[in-house]
């Protein structure tokens, strides 16, 4: 009997031990350093574009600068950046993701260096117009890096970096233009911009540590240097093989050229599965601008100034806390958006944005012209916040997180470009009018348009927008119907 009882006991255990599951893969972190890394390029962004918020009112009395000119200067950073942006599909798909990289420092460097030596609203233009460039480039190339350098499991996450990186530098900026403004007006404005000037050679020797996409080596005919690239950025080494399969597999049914880079436009015309993921993009890009995220942005202090608020350094202050919430609300995005998942998170955002536009137009209609109101100014900072966290808690974000997954592998980088420059162009429209639209239609109006729109956003993103969380980029084409 002990022998037979002997004889029972392993097939006895066998059921638990096979019921037992295998420990969860740990994510792995080497993705995150290179994602974060190539973000940080889009810090220099934030703080280009949003600079000029605090510095118009300094380059104002130094230089004279009117208000047609502000709207001018800040703008044109965004209308500059399409030529990056498209320029950039076209350069990574040749020189790769990490020269790309090094090229938008580049342009970081020579810019803002011009603005903070001129003499003149010419050579403002100019350096601001460089600076553009810039901001094209990294845009486009920062989340089409980290999304495809990132493992399923972490790729809402790390493709989340560039707009947080982003918002962190618009923060910058503002802490930039109060820490600055108690310097002579000659110099407070330049040594605004001169700032942002430093961190860009080190940024750009760093991104060459980082390793080559390996979508974009495999893309090139490179497969062994792909492969090593998914061993480090994958959680597994079954994940690494699948990836590379599918990698492949998507690259051998795209144009079959793999030097051509950018796949076959002919597909736009043939595959509605590419036109309608091709339509998303270009509407996301659309509505995470038109609803008027800039206008407090790049305006911040003069919504304020019209609220009642007198003080200079009160503004700045409060523009300080704008850029606080915006760049800390992103990390909410961050840490749900591959728990929570894209449509959920994109559901709440626009319609908070909806609602809180609605405020800070009622507002502005209810009590227009006052003048140091204690309870009106604090409303408006409230409404503001609220804005500025709902932005970036889903549309902020997850516009280029969503537009960098759904495009395939053959049109990524001209697809990105395509975005980009859609969302370049209704920045620097916003940008260039907000002033005169609310010297047109008030300041109230305005709010409401703006809300009007964010509310079609919502629609749009309820009635069209499927669900990406979790899956990998090359089933994208099955969800799209793509291939």
């Amino acid at each position: 009997m002990a022998h037979r009882a002997d004889a029972v006991a392993p097939l006895l255990a066998k059921p638990d031990a096979a019921a037992t599951p295998p420990p969860p893969a740990k994510r792995n972190k080497y993705p995150f350093f290179c994602a974060v890394l190539a973000s940080m390029t889009s810090v220099l962004t934030g703080y280009n574009v949003a600079v000029t918020s605090g510095a118009q009112i300094f380059m104002a009395e130094d230089l004279g600068v009117s208000d047609a000119q502000i709207e001018v200067l800040s703008g044109v950073i965004n209308i500059y950046s399409l030529v990056g942006a498209l320029l950039a599909g076209w350069t990574s798909d040749r020189l790769g993701r990490r020269l790309t990289i090094v090229l938008a420092n580049a342009f970081f460097l020579v810019g803002p260096l011009a603005m903070a030596l001129a003499g003149g609203y010419a050579l403002l233009m100019v350096g601001r117009s460089v600076a553009g460039i810039g901001v094209g480039y990294a845009l486009v190339i920062a989340p089409v890096y980290a999304a495809e350098i990132a493992p399923a499991s972490s790729r809402g996450l790390l493709t989340s970096l560039p707009e947080i990186f982003i918002n962190t530098g618009v923060m910058l900026s503002y802490v930039s233009n109060l820490a600055f403004s108690g310097l002579p007006v000659h110099l407070s404005w330049r040594v605004m911009f001169a700032a942002g000037v430093v961190p860009t050679v080190f940024l750009a020797a760093g991104v060459l540590t980082m390793p080559e996409s390996p979508r974009w080596l495999a893309m090139k005919g490179r497969v062994a240097e792909a492969k090593a690239v998914l061993d480090k950025t994958s959680d597994t080494p079954a994940e690494a093989e699948q990836r590379l399969l599918q990698i492949q597999d998507v690259v051998m049914n795209s144009s079959g050229n793999r030097d051509g880079g950018g796949g076959e436009w002919k597909e736009v015309a043939t595959k509605a599965g590419v036109r309608r993921v091709l339509a998303i993009v270009l509407t996301m890009q659309f509505f995470q601008q038109a609803s008027g995220i800039d206008s407090v942005v790049l305006y911040g202090p003069r919504v304020l100034a019209m609220a009642g608020v007198t003080s200079n350094t009160l503004l700045l202050s409060l523009n300080v806390l704008f850029g606080v919430a915006k760049a800390g609300s992103i990390l909410v995005a961050m840490a749900l958006a591959d728990r929570v998942g894209r449509r959920p998170l994109l559901l709440v955002s626009t319609g908070g944005m909806t609602a809180a536009l609605l405020v800070l137009g009622s507002l502005f209609a209810a009590f227009a012209g006052a003048k140091d109101d204690a309870a009106v100014a604090a409303v408006c900072v409230a409404a503001v916040v609220a804005f500025v966290v709902a932005f970036s808690v889903g549309l902020g974000p997850l516009a280029w997180v969503y537009s960098s997954e759904i495009l395939p592998l053959r049109l990524r980088g001209q697809g990105a470009g395509l975005g980009t420059a859609m969302n370049r162009i209704m920045s620097g429209g916003v940008t260039m009018t907000f002033i005169s639209l609310y010297q047109g239609i008030t300041m109230a109006g305005a709010f409401y348009l703006y809300a009007a729109i964010a509310a079609a956003s919502f629609v749009f993103v309820y009635a069209c927008l499927p669900e990406t969380r979790g899956r990998s980029l090359e089933d994208m084409e099955e969800l799209f119907h793509t291939k």
